[in-house]
């Protein structure tokens, strides 16, 4: 992980599958490439891509262009931005664009945007025609990293977040980093949140790198494609060994027991972004580790310093807003989808880069750790 990256080709990470491997290819100027590349996985194949308002207005006419070129039809149906999109109403009425776009089995959605549209337009795809194949095209780091790969797709229910859903894997995922040039600083922090929990999580060594290279991966230089690649290899070899999160995919989730909650606490808007609460669940799992004993405190710390000095949120007091309390977290870490059976399963951590999966967790302790945090 420590070894100096290297601009040049794009680099191609393989996720096995039995029977479904598909790539994600990593690199600059890649969207120039989509018309070409979807017209070598599925000749003949039309398309509808999916998108926000957003990517819309920056990388529709780029998207259409490539794919006209490569004599690929296709239409568009562009939605709002944002986690509020991630409902059933907007499901409803993305299936049933697609649907009037006469989309057929035999051809393809392209999800055009960050983990919200990745998320939408992928369960949208595994429920139209009983499942119809669909490309990734993530335009954030957030989804470059984690999002676009793996095949969780799927809404949000009022009563917490992505408890709807499917398995649909992509077919390709397509990770041009030159999209992430006109992110907001902001959005962007958000996203290294996913890019940081894989070294936290399980690789030492890349969390060290990360903590002396950080400043190259958000100015665009080929440490960007290495943090991305390294990323993605890590998820595809942990979804190649449990597709469906029956065993250690779950270690994915490091931070995210405590993220889901706090924003569904904060009602799903732009005051959290995704990637903002898994920081604040990370060092929220590492100081819970430390308090039980499982980890030191000066790991517990390293942690929550290399994020602030990012400048991602490590508090619940750095939410916005009113700030929910130890009862009202309980109720929404309750409906998190590891919770089996009433108990309460975490991702904690012996130290950096040693996670494990922590079953029958005692609500009590949680809700006396949560008090404490909140003080």
């Amino acid at each position: 992980m420590t070894l100096q990256p290297r601009a040049g080709d794009p680099i191609i990470v393989d996720v096995a599958l039995a029977g479904r491997s598909y790539d994600i290819v990593i690199g600059r100027g890649l969207l120039e490439e989509l018309g070409e590349r979807i017209a070598a996985l599925r000749p003949g194949a039309r398309v509808a891509i999916v998108t926000d308002e957003v990517v819309a207005a920056q990388h529709l006419a780029q998207a259409e262009a490539s794919l006209a070129k490569a004599g690929i039809a296709s239409s568009r149906v562009i939605v709002p931005a944002g986690e509020a999109s991630k409902s059933y109403a907007v499901f409803e009425r993305v299936c049933e664009d697609v649907i009037a776009a006469r989309i057929e089995r035999g051809d393809l959605i392209v999800a055009l945007g960050g983990g919200v549209i990745g998320d939408l337009a992928g369960f949208v795809a595994s429920a139209l025609r009983r499942g119809i194949d669909f490309v990734q095209v993530p335009t954030t780091l957030l989804a470059q990293v984690d999002s676009s790969v793996g095949g969780k797709t799927g809404i949000n229910s009022r009563h917490g977040k992505n408890l709807v859903g499917a398995f649909h894997q992509p077919i390709l995922v397509l990770a041009d980093t030159s999209l992430l040039d006109t992110l907001p600083l902001r959005i962007m922090r958000a996203g290294y949140a996913e890019v940081a929990k894989y070294g936290l999580l399980g690789d030492a060594d890349f969390f060290a790198w990360l903590e002396a290279n950080w400043r190259d991966v958000f100015a665009g230089s080929a440490a960007r494609e290495h943090a991305i690649a390294v990323s993605c290899r890590m998820k595809a070899q942990i979804v190649a060994r449990d597709e469906r999160e029956t065993g250690d995919r779950a270690l994915l989730n490091l931070g995210h027991t405590f993220g889901h909650a706090l924003e569904a606490a904060a009602g799903f808007s732009d005051r959290l972004y995704h990637g903002e609460a898994i920081s604040i669940g990370m060092v929220l799992a590492f100081a819970f580790s430390a308090r039980r004993g499982l980890c030191t405190p000066a790991d517990a710390e390293r942690a929550a310093k290399h994020l602030a000095a990012v400048g991602l949120p490590t508090r619940i007091a750095d939410i916005p807003g009113e700030t929910p309390n130890a009862d009202r977290l309980i109720e929404l870490i309750g409906q998190d989808k590891k919770v089996k059976r009433g108990r309460l399963t975490f991702i904690l951590v012996h130290g950096i880069g040693r996670s494990f999966i922590a079953p029958d967790i005692d609500v009590r302790d949680v809700h006396d750790f949560l008090i404490e945090q909140l003080r």
